[in-house]
Formats: C-alpha cells, sequence, structure tokens
C-alpha cells in the first residue's frame, strides 16, 4: 500500500506515478476524500465532546438537586445525530479503498511501454550460438500423462510417472540445495493454506481474487511468496538485518485471465511445484538485492546449461505489487520460443506497509523493511526445458551434469 503521506505531500510525482501505470486516480481524489474523512472524525469527536460536558453538566446539576431535563433531552439529540453519523458509511472506508486499489510507485529506471514489446533485453546466456529447434515436452514422453490428470481432477492437471517424476523431484532437490549452499537462503517448509489477511499483505488480495483458490475460509497459494514474506508481518524485528528464505511448494492458479493459452502440455498449470525465492532487507540494501537475486536465479539456468534472456519489464507489463521487475525467459526448443521461467520483483515497502513489517533502526526509529521475491525456479518449467534441450532424436535424455547426483549418477536414461 501506498504512503498516504507521501501522496499528500508529492501530489505531482504522485500523479506522474499513476499516468505512468495508466492508472485512473490523481492526488485531488485522495485529498478529497481524506478531506472527507478528517470531516466526520470531527464531526463525531465534537459530538462525543458536547456528550461529555453535557453528562457532566447534568450530574452536576443533580447533585445540586437541580432541574436537568433540558440537558437531558439535548443529550438524546446529540446521541441522534452520533447515531446517524455511525449509520452513514464512513469515508475512511472509501479511501482505504482507493488506497487498497492503487499498485505500486515504478522506479525511475523501468522502462516506458504498455506491454511486454516494450520489454527490454538486459542479460542473456549461451545466445552466441544458435539456438536449437525440436520437439514439444508433450510429445517428447508417454510418462507425463494428461488424459489420467482429466480423469482425476480436470484440464491443466498432469500426471507424471517413472523417471519424469525422479527428474521433476531432482530438479526442485538442486535448486533447493544450490540456494541453501551457494546463496545463503533459509530453507523453510510452508503452509500451502493461508487466511485473507496473508493474502492482501503480499498484494493478491482483493484485486487478484478471481486467479486464487478457496477452501473454505482459507485461500490456496499462487507462490510460496505469499507465506515466506509474511514471515515478517505484523512486527517489529530488532534489527534491520537481511532475511533470505527459500521454499518449494505447490503452487495453486486458476488462471482465470489465461482462456486458450497455452493449453497443451505443462507450460500453464492449475498446480504446479516452484522454489521461490524471498529477501526481507533494509531500504538502502533492496537494489543490491533485487540484482542479486536475478543473479541467484540464473545461476541455476546455468549450472544446468539452458540458454536464456533476461528481460527488464515495462511500466505497463511491472505486476500490480512491484516496483521494478526482471523476469527471465528459457529457451524452449519444442517452441521455437523464449518463455517466461522466473519473475523477480522488487517490491519496495509496498508489501511492508500492507502486513505491517518493520525494523527498528540504530537510532532506535521503526521503518518499514523492503521486500523482493522471485522463483528460482519455476520447476515445471525447468522440466520442460531440460527435457526439450537434452532429449536425442532416439528418445534418450542426458542428463545435465549437476543433477547427475541426484539420479543415480548416470549421464542418460529413457524418458
Amino acid at each position: 500500500m501506498l504512503d498516504i503521506k507521501w501522496i499528500l505531500a508529492n501530489p505531482e510525482l504522485f500523479d506522474a506515478a499513476m499516468e505512468r501505470r495508466r492508472v485512473d486516480c490523481r492526488a485531488a481524489d485522495i485529498v478529497a476524500l481524506n478531506r472527507a474523512r478528517l470531516d466526520y472524525d470531527n464531526q463525531l469527536q465534537d459530538i462525543s465532546t458536547q456528550r461529555n460536558r453535557n453528562a457532566e453538566t447534568i450530574g452536576l446539576r443533580k447533585r445540586n438537586k437541580e432541574n436537568a431535563d433540558d440537558l437531558i433531552l439535548l443529550g438524546s439529540q446529540l446521541k441522534a445525530q452520533a447515531d446517524e453519523l455511525l449509520r452513514q458509511v464512513p469515508p475512511v472506508h472509501a479511501l482505504n479503498a482507493l488506497l487498497q486499489s492503487l499498485p505500486n510507485v515504478l522506479d525511475e529506471s523501468v522502462p516506458e511501454g504498455a506491454d511486454e514489446t516494450a520489454n527490454q533485453i538486459v542479460g542473456q546466456y549461451r545466445l552466441d550460438q544458435p539456438l536449437e529447434q525440436g520437439r514439444p515436452h508433450f510429445e517428447i514422453s508417454k510418462n507425463m500423462d494428461f488424459e489420467t490428470a482429466g480423469k482425476i481432477s480436470g484440464s491443466r492437471f498432469v500426471v507424471l510417472k517413472g523417471n519424469i517424476a525422479k527428474l521433476e523431484r531432482a530438479l526442485g532437490q538442486f535448486m533447493l540445495d544450490f540456494h541453501t549452499e551457494n546463496h545463503g537462503y533459509m530453507e523453510v517448509n510452508v503452509p500451502v493454506l493461508v487466511n485473507t489477511e496473508t493474502l492482501y499483505g503480499t498484494g493478491q488480495l482483493p484485486k487478484f481474487e478471481e486467479d486464487l483458490y478457496r477452501v473454505g475460509d482459507k485461500w490456496l497459494i499462487p507462490t510460496a511468496e505469499v507465506p515466506l514474506t509474511n514471515l515478517a508481518a505484523n512486527a517489529i524485528a530488532e534489527t534491520g538485518d537481511t532475511q533470505r528464505y527459500t521454499a518449494l511448494s505447490n503452487c495453486f492458479r486458476s488462471e482465470a485471465g489465461a482462456a486458450g493459452r497455452d493449453v497443451r502440455g505443462m507450460l500453464r498449470q492449475h498446480q504446479f511445484n516452484k522454489v521461490e525465492l524471498v529477501s526481507i532487507v533494509r531500504e538502502e540494501q533492496a537494489q543490491p538485492e533485487f540484482l542479486r537475486t536475478v543473479g541467484c536465479a540464473g545461476k541455476i539456468l546455468e549450472m544446468l546449461d539452458l540458454p536464456y534472456r533476461v528481460m527488464d519489464l515495462c511500466a505497463g507489463d511491472t505486476g500490480f505489487s512491484a516496483k521494478h521487475t526482471y523476469d527471465i525467459e528459457v529457451w524452449l526448443p519444442g517452441q521455437n520460443a523464449f518463455r517466461e521461467i522466473s519473475s523477480i520483483s522488487w517490491c519496495g515497502d509496498f508489501q511492508a506497509r500492507r502486513m505491517n513489517a518493520r525494523y527498528r533502526d540504530e537510532q532506535g526509529d521503526v521503518k518499514f523493511f523492503h521486500t523482493i521475491n522471485g522463483s528460482g525456479l519455476a520447476v515445471g518449467r525447468t522440466l520442460i526445458a531440460v527435457l526439450e534441450n537434452f532429449t536425442d532424436e532416439f528418445g534418450w535424455f542426458h542428463i545435465p551434469t549437476v543433477l547427475q547426483r541426484y539420479l543415480g549418477n548416470v549421464e542418460v536414461m529413457g524418458i
């Protein structure tokens, strides 16, 4: 959530920020709602003060055995005024609803543009070599069973069997081991069911409710970013020391806005596994940590020797909670295209304000953390990438060196 004090103090900057986001809201709207809120609060406070004074005077008259009927009538009138105000929808509700709907302010370095066509390539790996084309993953192996999954659960689910299942497990384990052993992340096993407050904290609610699955009064997580970032929620850390967390979890997305896209294969599933990276840091450490996280995710692809590129997302393609986002796109021979495999976002203090995640600095001042999150990586899409890049024409899968210790120390296996 944006800081209303900053909006009121910097109306021109706010207006420019919302214009970049193509959001139809200006500082004047915030000022008007805030003035209405103050007027409402002042009216309630004024009536409360009058009622207190009136009650004191009534008590004084009664102690002096004087008539207080006029003041008792006034008290009834003041109560009726207060009740009438309380029956109205307080302006603070409208103000809060508007503030909750506003996206994060973009970093100045974010490229201009309305959609993904304006995104810019800022990094790459193995793109100095010809990019091969090949068979799509769903034609490589019969051990990806979409038909049975459809009978069990419906479309956009898959049952993995045999060596494919082992490979998927090996990829997740490799990613966790690499990030904890080499990048300083603490492994965390997180719940996949969370409450509404938790999803509000990271910005999924209320804006993206249609993309989520609800189970009773809980929600299935769309990403482990949600529980990991909320480890700092509603607390004041005694220091602003950097916190780095990673988790391998099931993730669940309804894909409500993706009808007709990537319907074949594993590219866009309702349930998938992902290794998430989350950092909770001081403001001055945030941008270097953001770039560091991009490097951590990219290193996984380099260890697997997969071609990829890093895209700097433009203003129109940057997510609701993000201040700045880099996408990592891996080469998929079966699609003859680059596809996103990780999205790394620096959220500034936007999420921390929503979840009240703070720390105490050396001077004793309480400040909001900055948060960074990203995939390190999406396991299913990494599975697709290695299958399409390293399965030969005879159907043998040539195991990347870093995965061999997880798969019986062999170099090739049937898939």
